[in-house]
């Protein structure tokens, strides 16, 4: 199940294509990966905040961005949802929806000390780095957090063992970081990174602290390392890769890092295919298109709508796995939604 959008308005008129500088050969096709967009943990919060509206009425406040996507969060916008930046925001006795990036303990307390009725449609993936913390904290260790600071899964991951986190943002910081002075010393790591990224990380924080110990598995979600493995697949053919995501999707951003390391000539991201600029294609034969975890794929059929009005008609989907992972309804909303079933 995936959420109900509407199609956004297309981009204007732009000049003749064959104005456009045409590459050699004149071959033009389109490299479209695969996965691509919502993951499972998207897809059940953005379902969490539908159903609510549905079953409660609007309006449904959100705290912060249900999920960093500019197109879902204005649809849900319109549909009831009222989207704040802390719960004092949220008057007294109200329903909120804590988004897919997770909260601290702190925010669910002064969620009840308002008499607040939470929805945590938090990503379970997210959970599970929100365990591991608190479980070596409480088994004496220092903890690095490899993540992005400001980042809202960064701030709620530190919230639940602030005293014994410390937050490394790249490569550079781990090579002048100060780390407690303990043997019990352990790794975890926000879950839209840069797989490469982070592992270059740690290896440098390995080598000034011999002993750093892994997490019991791997933290970056499973969505975010199979669309970056996807544009690793598409990148060394493309002349362009288009990422469609919003700029405060971290694993959008790092979808467009990756395509360059990885081979592609030039790549741009994009909310919608009005962004996309007629410059681009010039001398381009082939482009990649991808989406980040966030993004419904009606967007992505916009881009390539638009693609071929340019001429880049043959569309290719390179495909690097396959994902059946689908999470529950947050159990507040199932409790809910079965009470009313039954009734």
């Amino acid at each position: 199940m995936t959420v109900t959008v509407p199609v956004p308005t297309m981009p204007r008129r732009r000049k003749d294509p064959s104005q456009i500088r045409q590459p050699a050969g004149g071959e033009k096709k389109v490299l479209l990966a695969a996965p691509r967009g919502y993951c499972a943990g998207v897809d059940r919060a953005v379902i969490a905040v539908e159903r609510a509206l549905e079953h409660y009425g609007a309006p449904v406040y959100v705290r912060k961005e249900i999920v960093h996507n500019r197109h879902v969060v204005d649809t849900l916008s319109e549909q009831g949802a009222i989207f704040v930046d802390e719960t004092d925001a949220v008057p007294e006795g109200a329903r909120v929806v804590f988004s897919a990036h997770g909260v601290s303990p702190a925010v669910h307390a002064e969620a009840a000390t308002r008499s607040l009725d939470t929805i945590d449609a938090t990503c379970p993936l997210v959970t599970k780095v929100h365990r591991e913390a608190v479980r070596f904290a409480k088994r004496g260790y220092s903890i690095v957090l490899v993540g992005h600071a400001g980042h809202e899964e960064v701030e709620g991951t530190m919230g639940e063992a602030p005293e014994a986190i410390t937050l490394v943002q790249d490569p550079q910081e781990a090579r002048t970081v100060d780390l407690p002075d303990t043997d019990k010393l352990v790794w975890i790591s926000q879950t839209t990174l840069s797989v490469d990224e982070t592992m270059e990380t740690v290896d440098i924080l390995r080598e000034r602290y011999p002993h750093l110990e892994n997490p019991p598995s791997d933290d970056i979600c499973y969505a975010t390392q199979n669309r970056q493995v996807a544009v690793k697949k598409v990148a060394p053919a493309a002349d362009l890769v288009i990422v469609v995501g919003s700029a405060n999707s971290s694993n959008s951003v790092r979808l467009v890092e990756v395509a360059l390391e990885h081979g592609a000539k030039a790549s741009h991201r994009v909310d919608f295919a009005r962004e996309i600029d007629e410059e681009w294609f010039h001398g381009v034969a082939t482009v990649g298109v991808t989406s980040g975890a966030s993004v419904p794929e009606v967007l992505v059929q916009d881009v390539i709508r638009l693609l071929a009005d340019y001429g880049y008609t043959d569309v290719e989907e390179v495909r690097t796995a396959e994902e059946d992972l689908i999470f529950s309804l947050p159990s507040e909303l199932r409790k809910d939604l079965k009470a009313a079933a039954g009734s």
